[in-house]
């Protein structure tokens, strides 16, 4: 087995914490000796031990000259867990294979500094965009201390995520809407308007076993949501914010009593200010939140630059309809040459439908 056949492995092992591992980053790590693999292991869930621990822990016999590769540059500073930096350099580690460098300005280099300086030899950037493609979100909150927003949203051929009665239930089928509940399990927070709890009254859980249940914000400027709400009913069982712009004590106690947060936000055009929302969230530490509003929810977060991707279910249906309602709505751009652009598109078929992925790239609106 060569380098990449090593990271391909611990890149697997990573994968393994999605969900769990917020606000880090998903690692994992393979240590190898005398051409065999003696210990494994990956970051599970924040607060337990980083994958380099964790896989020195696993080993079947003395680390001592090994080769150990990891998917993120190793930590050299004390968080959560002690520096990484340190255990591989007790272990007597000889070389460490690093997919790609850490933002963290708490790292940036330093850990791969500090193991050259100790005479430990170290390569840096095998398999990198694809350690960089798992850990996106982490990368983007660490750098702008807000969450990476996924808009997703499902919808017929000729482009309705609804009938013109409203009716949405079901527009794609179970694997597209399986595959929704792994994007849920995976961010660590879900966004709607109040609009969305009014008509359909939706859990916004996981319903994958084992899966974890986002963080359920409801953008709400004048708290309409219903006391009788399930995100409000259920706020006990699944943590559940409230972004309002209402500022009396006696219009929020009632949420949070109820179990809710309230977080009391400043206005932008009439409606709750989502960039000091997002700043907020991030502060949370939140580093991903899927956008599952309505059409006007997801305009006003594209118009303002905080969209960085977008999930498309697209099923092969039409339902037509004048009135019926679209995925992105409000003023929209003038001309095409005004569009928002999506790059790097990628296509998977889920069942009869399909799931297209795109990265928004801001040229005109917003910020990068």
């Amino acid at each position: 087995m060569e380098d990449r056949d090593y990271m391909a492995l611990a890149l697997e092992l990573a994968e393994r914490g999605a969900g769990w591992t917020c606000p880090n980053p998903m690692v994992g790590a393979v240590i190898v000796k005398d051409g065999r693999i003696i210990g494994q292991g990956y970051h599970q869930r924040c607060g337990a031990l980083h994958a380099e621990r964790e896989a020195l822990a696993a080993c079947q016999s003395d680390p001592c000259g090994a080769t150990l590769y990891v998917t993120l540059e190793p930590c050299c500073h004390q968080g959560r867990q002690p520096p990484c930096v340190d255990a591989i350099l007790a272990a007597g580690i000889r070389r460490v294979v690093v997919g790609c460098t850490d933002p963290n300005p708490l790292v940036g280099g330093r850990g791969i500094a500090l193991l050259r300086e100790h005479g430990v030899e170290v390569a840096v950037g095998v398999m990198e965009e694809a350690c960089r493609e798992l850990n996106r979100f982490f990368f983007h909150y660490i750098l702008t201390h807000r969450p990476y927003v996924v808009m997703k949203y499902a919808m017929t051929m000729d482009g309705k995520i609804a009938a013109y009665t409203g009716d949405a239930k079901w527009i794609t089928g179970e694997a597209a809407r399986e595959h929704v509940h792994r994007l849920r399990h995976r961010c660590r927070g879900i966004l709607v308007g109040v609009g969305t709890v009014l008509a359909d009254d939706p859990m916004l859980n996981c319903r994958l076993p084992g899966g974890r249940d986002p963080v359920r914000i409801i953008c709400d400027t004048h708290l309409r949501t219903p006391l009788t709400a399930r995100v409000v009913t259920t706020a006990g069982e699944i943590p559940t914010i409230l972004a309002t712009c209402e500022t009396a004590p006696e219009r929020c106690r009632p949420y949070e009593a109820a179990g809710c947060r309230v977080l009391t936000l400043p206005a932008r055009e009439g409606r709750v200010d989502l960039g000091a929302l997002l700043d907020q969230l991030g502060g949370l530490e939140m580093d991903s939140l899927l956008l599952e509003g309505g059409g006007t929810l997801n305009w006003t977060a594209l118009e303002q630059g905080l969209v960085q991707s977008v999930c498309a279910y697209l099923a092969p249906k039409l339902l037509g309809g004048a009135g019926a309602k679209t995925p992105v709505e409000g003023t929209g751009v003038p001309s095409p040459e005004q569009a928002f652009l999506l790059k790097n598109t990628r296509l998977q078929q889920l069942g009869e439908d399909f799931l297209l992925e795109s990265e928004v790239e801001y040229h005109v609106h917003g910020d990068r």
